[in-house]
């Protein structure tokens, strides 16, 4: 949860400042053609690409954060049991 929120927050921010300069009804595909979703549910679409971003951005801060003796240590939770 203390990376979900804050990127939870972050991604709403970020949909803000992109839809300020961007209108969904404009918004092409790469081959060209118009995108026929509601932007309703461009806005959705976006929000949920955001927060997926941030979040996995701050996971991995987190993760690459911690010292090595942290996850490295063999009576950590989930490390390797092999090989011996």
């Amino acid at each position: 949860m203390a990376i979900l929120w804050p990127a939870f927050l972050m991604a709403g921010v970020l949909e803000m400042l992109v839809f300020a300069l961007v209108d969904p009804d404009t918004l092409h595909w790469f081959g060209g053609t118009a995108i026929t979703l509601a932007p309703s549910a461009v806005y959705t679409l976006a929000f949920f690409v955001f927060w997926l971003v941030i979040a996995v951005a701050g996971a991995m801060s987190h993760l690459l954060s911690m010292p090595a003796d942290d996850l490295n240590h063999p009576s950590a939770p989930g490390a390797p049991h092999w090989p011996r």
